[in-house]
């Protein structure tokens, strides 16, 4: 069986953690105040609006330049870090930064030093460049978080723990065989359409149950279509207010009420053992007050981009370097015989396919400039980081250290890279931060390389793919 696919540009990967609390700030629309409701106003309370609007401008005009007297003049510590210097009152640098954020940071990297601070919408964002303070960073045990969410975060981390992986695995195979028995035996198609086609259902299917969620055809279609949406403009929406943004607010909205309804459905359905429960209705049994269907979007957003984007860039990688395709298949090929059967793949299996774990892990190495964000604790090379301040590390720059990934700009997924990483017991290398760092790094990361491998494998195994296009570029331009 033939597949051909073309190479679409596709946002790079993203880091759930540099969002992690964003379900907490979400707003219902039955939650808005009504701000529209009626009034009723005597007649002499409108003597006096011509002074009073005077009054109101000349307050306003003097708060106004009292920031901007505040921001160029404010005394500063002389053990602070360099700031990244702007004249705009609380927008600060994010005009730059948010034209092209890689480059910035490299370029106030190279200007200011390994660490420095740059004002972004009324935020002081303190930025550490290098791979040692990074890693002293995320490795803190000082680190505070919500109880409610180190519970949940706990929760997910023992049920996505490697000694559990094996729930899922037959429910992944299942599932990837059907979807991909879908895209029928030969065809052409955008590379990240026809993962997202396999991915979007089999993770929902994997994570909610089988009962729950979409339930035909046109609705799962309207899910993808809302929640592609959702994904496009999360990075704005996550910040800005949503009347900018009407067509992702609308998305969101429905997403919401959709979680909602799942969530209605699962309480109604609960397994009475806890083995056949599915992750979902292990958080559901753990979370108590409001904002459940916010988490839980959250949680599927988290699940789905960085799964379809670490399959997409590991095949794209390997489709674009013959030599590698070559002895992938070969390995494959060793484990399953002749390529084009049907068959079932399990978690043990994957321990034979190392190579393939290799390339994900360089794939999602060089397509990883999401930030990760904590908030100051102590000093950090002498320099006094004011309390409140997010401190945030570019993954991006950390991948392309040649201290510890020589040659970084190029695709290695031999040995030679991954030689001194134990993958048998679940060690990546120091300078890697593609799931985050510390104890606090992403939860899912180990279902994530499983799924990824899963699909990859039997993607290969069953077509023979012929790339039309060449591989994007990385390019410091693109967005966080």
């Amino acid at each position: 069986m033939t597949h051909s696919v073309y190479l679409s540009d596709v946002q790079p990967y993203v880091h759930p953690c540099a969002l992690y609390k964003y379900y907490n700030t979400s707003i219902r629309e039955s939650q808005k105040p009504e701000w529209n409701q009626q009034k009723h106003f005597s007649a002499s309370s409108v003597v006096g609006v011509g002074e009073e609007m005077d009054i109101d401008v000349t307050v306003l005009l003097c708060l106004v330049l009292g920031l901007i007297m505040y921001f160029l003049f404010q005394p500063r510590n002389p053990n602070s870090p360099p700031c990244v210097s702007s004249w705009i009152p609380w927008f600060g640098a994010a005009f730059q930064f948010g034209k092209a954020p890689l480059e910035f940071l490299e370029q106030a990297r190279i200007k200011h030093g390994p660490v420095f601070t740059v004002y972004i919408l009324g935020n002081r964002l303190t930025f550490v460049a290098e791979t040692e303070d990074a890693l002293e960073l995320l490795r803190t045990k000082e680190a505070d978080f919500d109880e409610a969410v180190i519970r949940i975060f706990k929760l997910i981390v023992r049920q996505l723990s490697p000694s559990n992986l094996h729930q899922f695995s037959e429910t992944l195979w299942d599932e990837f065989h059907e979807h991909v028995d879908h895209l029928g035996k030969e065809g052409t198609e955008d590379l990240n359409e026809l993962v997202r086609q396999v991915m979007f259902p089999t993770i929902m299917k994997t994570l909610f149950g089988k009962s729950f969620g979409p339930t035909n055809k046109s609705r799962t279609e309207e899910f993808e279509r809302h929640f592609q949406n959702f994904d496009d403009e999360f990075e704005f929406g996550s910040q800005m207010p949503e009347f900018f943004l009407r067509k992702w607010s609308k998305s969101k909205t429905w997403l919401l009420t959709e979680f909602e309804r799942i969530v209605t459905d699962i309480k109604k359905h609960k397994p009475s053992e806890s083995d056949s429960k599915t992750l979902v209705q292990h958080v559901l049994d753990n979370f108590h007050g409001n904002g459940v269907a916010n988490f839980l979007l959250l949680l599927f957003w988290a699940s789905q981009v960085n799964a379809v984007s670490g399959a997409f860039w590991t095949l794209a990688f390997i489709l674009s370097h013959p030599s590698i395709y070559k002895n992938i298949m070969e390995e494959i090929v060793s484990v399953y015989g002749k390529a084009g059967n049907k068959i079932e793949v399990f978690e043990d299996d994957l321990r034979k396919l190392p190579s393939i774990k290799q390339c994900i892990l360089e794939a999602l190495r060089l397509t990883s400039p999401g930030v990760i964000m904590r908030k100051a604790m102590k000093p950090i090379k002498n320099f006094v980081i004011p309390p409140g301040d997010l401190l945030l590390v570019s993954p991006y720059w950390m991948h392309r250290n040649p201290k510890y990934f020589p040659e970084p700009e190029i695709f290695k997924w031999s040995h030679d890279r991954w030689k001194e990483a134990n993958l048998e017991k679940n060690a990546f290398l120091d300078g890697y931060f593609a799931f985050g760092g510390g104890k606090n790094r992403c939860p899912g990361r180990w279902f994530s390389i499983m799924e990824t491998h899963m699909l990859v494998v039997i993607l290969l195994y069953k077509y023979q793919f012929t790339l039309l296009d060449p591989v994007p570029k990385q390019v410091t331009s693109a967005g966080i």
